[in-house]
């Protein structure tokens, strides 16, 4: 193993760091990172600088060392796709033992930075890796029910800066858990949608009851509406100390609204350009709204 990892350090300093970027996902780590931050600011009375930079790498870590192990189990999958076959892995450019000893040091130096924060963060952070890589990474071609499975994970960022803020998983952890797993659901059908076919050559079930019909988009369009509610609800004070002011609830309303607006259009014309902004205005939508919490949060 030794001598593929000192193989692979030689190749040139930018490839390596493009590759890299591209085993670990960085733009998707980031997107990771500012969810617990917001996560953490909506907890704490006073922000603990050390924390939230520790919150940050420790987040960071965690999701690249989830995105490794899953390249790395993929990798002949991978392969098979257009939109993948470039990763590092499959074309050769990295060996296997190299992106799983990124992977392993990534988990420990993840769950160690954690940990250091409050155990109850380091066992989410752990919870997160494991989800993902053992039981959403294999599922993927077995059930459209995956998609449930990797919701899991992918909610855990945005609570996970409540419990590192608080040492504690109440409801108010749990009412933002709750907001970022509903979220998954027309973002990651949305992408299965436009996806559908390079999944199907992969064997991947990405759609609910794996097909590409109005069936799916009505789906799609219930979990817009689940997500709307629960990110309005703490306007009732029904989640804790974690609540927002009414005009907050009447902004994340219309954000929701415009995916709905596309989810409707989607179910009208099935068409991908509508799948694309759907996708688009989920991203939208996750990111305005956790600032629109912070902002929120420090006007109370």
């Amino acid at each position: 193993m030794n001598s593929t990892v000192i193989t692979d350090t030689k190749k040139p300093m930018n490839t390596l760091l493009s590759d890299f970027k591209q085993l670990t996902k960085v733009g998707l780590s980031m997107s990771v990172v500012f969810s617990s931050v917001a996560g953490y600011l909506l907890a704490v009375e006073v922000i603990n600088y050390g924390t939230l930079l520790l919150l940050a790498l420790g987040g960071f870590f965690m999701v690249g060392a989830s995105n490794a192990f899953n390249q790395i189990i993929e990798k002949d999958i991978d392969a098979l796709m257009q939109r993948t076959k470039n990763r590092p892995l499959p074309t050769g450019r990295m060996s296997v033992s190299f992106a799983m000893a990124i992977a392993v040091l990534f988990t420990i130096l993840g769950i160690a930075i954690l940990y250091s924060i409050n155990p109850k963060t380091a066992f989410f952070g752990a919870i997160s890796i494991f989800i993902y890589t053992s039981i959403y990474t294999p599922l993927k071609s077995v059930t459209p029910l995956t998609v449930f499975v990797g919701a899991i994970p992918g909610a855990i960022p945005f609570m996970l800066g409540w419990v590192a803020a608080t040492g504690n998983f109440g409801i108010e952890a749990g009412f933002l858990f709750m907001i970022q797993f509903f979220w998954q659901f027309p973002h990651f059908w949305a992408i299965g949608w436009l996806q559908f076919e390079e999944y199907k050559k992969a064997g991947y079930n990405m759609l609910p009851m794996n097909t590409k019909d109005k069936g799916a988009v009505k789906q799609i369009i219930f979990y817009t509406l689940v997500m709307i509610l629960v990110s309005i609800a703490p306007v009732l004070r029904v989640s804790g100390d974690f609540y927002i002011y009414p005009l907050t609830a009447v902004i994340v309303t219309l954000l929701g609204g415009i995916m709905l607006f596309y989810g409707v259009k989607l179910h009208k014309t099935e068409q991908n350009i509508d799948a694309r902004k759907l996708m688009l205005s989920s991203v939208l939508y996750i990111t305005v709204v956790q600032i629109v919490y912070v902002v929120d949060k420090f006007l109370h």
